[in-house]
């Protein structure tokens, strides 16, 4: 159901919109210079899944963790990343957020609760289940919340961890993007009917929603409930957004594989699109005028063209930190 905009302040829908809208232009930016080979690493892109990011991480607490995946800019952006350390880490610098050790797919920033993405499909969700069961340990009142595509969905540890979480009653919100696609592979290739939101369990068990994940305030409005059930230890959440994939799985426009999607449904959903979505609706309301929008834009863009001067200026890695931040252990 889309969200009651009257319960949101107007401060609050100028954030969220600002949020989105940074986290879009940095994608934009990044996949137009991806061709330069500059890059060196995989970039997979969130443009049309901003709502989702931002929606879930402006109802969470700087205390609050996250755990991402493959497709984390936005994620780790909207959690209160560093923008510098982010273009950095893509060209393999030392200033990187992973010490040029991540890339892409291996963002973290500790500093603001946003403790690791991963390349495994799946991989996150026991790690923000666990996250949730340290909270519960130490009494400490925060939130994990674990984000995970519809391919994901399809790994049995989603299960595991979703009835462990219960068990526990744990605080964690399982975020679900749905973006239609596993790589080529959409969602009615993998699925028998529309049975990716998860059924059957009872709400005192497991608060499960399935909204619109191109609406912001919806998603807001959802992760606050979800949150303030995990902080009074009712337990975790199920979260289904529906969105879209507008870019290709991975890299730039160019580099999309071809014939697995129909071109057609790409523009209609380029039509949904969050950002422009609710900088119609505040408009509308007189929240934002199209001079807010161009000093935004404005402010955005000297913010991005100042990360990628840092990035490439930043020194590249040397041989002899290979070694740097490993464990060693001593074994017998």
């Amino acid at each position: 159901m889309p969200a009651d905009s009257n319960m949101i302040a107007p401060e609050t829908k100028r954030a969220l919109f600002y949020s989105m809208l940074r986290i879009r232009r940095v994608q934009e930016r990044i996949e137009s210079e991806y061709l330069q080979d500059r890059m060196k690493t995989p970039v997979h892109l969130c443009i049309g899944q901003e709502a989702v990011a931002v929606g879930v991480c402006a109802a969470l607490e700087k205390s609050d963790y996250i755990s991402s995946n493959h497709r984390g800019h936005g994620h780790y952006l909207a959690k209160g990343g560093d923008l510098n350390a982010l273009i950095a880490e893509l060209h393999g610098k030392t200033t990187g957020c992973s010490k040029a050790r991540g890339g892409s797919m291996h963002l973290v920033d500790v500093s603001v609760g946003h403790l690791g993405s991963s390349s495994i499909v799946g991989g996150g969700i026991p790690i923000g289940t666990g996250l949730g069961l340290a909270i519960q340990m130490q009494g400490a009142g925060s939130v994990s919340a674990v984000f995970f595509g519809d391919g994901a969905a399809d790994e049995g540890v989603l299960y595991e961890s979703i009835n462990f979480a219960m068990l526990k009653k744990l605080p964690v919100l399982y975020i679900l993007e749905n973006n239609q696609f596993s790589v080529c592979s959409p969602v009615s290739a993998r699925h028998a009917a529309d049975n990716v939101f998860l059924k059957g369990a009872p709400e005192d068990l497991l608060f499960a929603r399935k909204i619109d994940g191109n609406d912001v305030l919806a998603v807001h409005e959802t992760v606050l409930h979800a949150a303030n059930r995990a902080r009074r230890g009712i337990g975790p959440s199920f979260i289904e957004c529906v969105t879209y994939r507008i870019l290709g799985h991975a890299g730039c426009a160019a580099q999309d594989a071809k014939g697995y999607r129909n071109t057609q449904e790409v523009l209609e959903w380029a039509k949904k699109c969050p950002v422009r979505r609710l900088e119609n609706q505040l408009t509308d309301e007189g929240v934002l005028t199209q001079e807010d929008i161009l000093k935004m834009d404005q402010q955005i863009l000297a913010e991005i063209n100042a990360a990628f001067i840092f990035a490439q200026q930043s020194p590249e890695p040397v041989a002899g930190e290979l070694g740097d931040h490993l464990w060693r252990g001593h074994f017998g």
